[in-house]
């Protein structure tokens, strides 16, 4: 019996002792290089969820690295590839930092979301944007090519290219934390084809579709391209055409703006590049 009892003391003991101990996780965390860090758990029945990130004090400066997320997309007939990047923006993992900070992080087992911290913390408005310019949905472009991007293009004779316009529109987005709601949107400003063959073209523009209005002989007027070789000496006897369509992307709220050029997002596919020999008989 005084073995049980002891036991039973201990493990009371050792409760308190982590109910005495959840104030000092409450803090909010400071960082070198000023940055304040902010963090929280989240405990479901069979799961935990951490969440962690940090707000810095100085500006932005030039040499930041930015990001890459390619999706690769594919269907029955071929193969896309869709890129999103950024010069100016960073995502920092401070879970570490919390840690060796010395405050930890609070938890919060109700299934809601994680406590905010106190003390004054607050969400900058650089989080809020960040956050916001992350929801956008940018659309992938759609490659078009006269003669049409499934046929066969023809060595010296002009083709024209141009994405989808549903694919070269603004898009918006808007979202709010903590009462701060910002709305971001995003632009295309132009577009780089690398032709397969060595050949780039930049297109301040989606291009211009081709019509019979042009003529048989016409190169486009903004977008175009003529082969001088075909491509039948290629892999898969085809040419890897691509295209880069960069946006820039503007963000307003809470009486600030600011700004995130530069996000990419890219297609691929394959054109075939034939030779016609022509025939003079007498």
């Amino acid at each position: 019996m005084r073995v049980g009892s002891r036991n039973h003391r201990y493990r009371i003991s050792v409760v308190w002792a982590g109910i005495l101990a959840l104030p000092l996780l409450a803090w909010p965390a400071r960082a070198d290089g000023g940055r304040d860090l902010y963090g929280g758990v989240t405990c479901v029945p069979g799961k935990c969820s951490v969440a962690a990130g940090s707000v810095s004090k100085r500006p932005s400066g030039p040499g930041k690295r930015g990001h890459t997320v390619e999706v690769a997309q594919a269907n029955r007939s071929r193969k896309h590839t869709s890129a999103i990047t950024s010069d100016d923006l960073e995502h920092r993992s401070v879970l570490m930092g919390l840690f060796s900070a010395g405050k930890g992080i609070f938890p919060s087992a109700d299934g809601k979301r994680p406590r905010k911290f106190k003390g004054g913390a607050h969400v900058s408005m650089k989080v809020v944007a960040q956050r916001v310019v992350e929801r956008l949905k940018l659309p992938r472009p759609v490659i078009r090519t006269s003669p049409r991007e499934d046929f066969v293009q023809v060595v010296h004779v002009p083709t024209w290219m141009w994405v989808e316009r549903r694919t070269w529109a603004p898009v918006s987005t808007s979202a709010a934390v903590d009462g701060v709601e910002v709305t971001a949107t995003a632009r295309p400003r132009k577009a780089v084809w690398s032709m397969g063959d060595g050949g780039v073209v930049e297109c301040r523009g989606p291009g211009t579709p081709y019509s019979d209005s042009y003529g048989p002989k016409a190169s486009s007027p903004d977008c175009g391209y003529t082969y001088q070789r075909g491509s039948l000496g290629e892999p898969k006897r085809a040419f890897t055409v691509s295209v880069r369509v960069t946006w820039d992307v503007e963000w307003h709220g809470n009486g600030q703006t600011g700004g995130v050029p530069g996000l990419v997002m890219a297609a691929e596919r394959q054109l075939v590049v034939d030779e016609v020999q022509s025939v003079v008989t007498r």
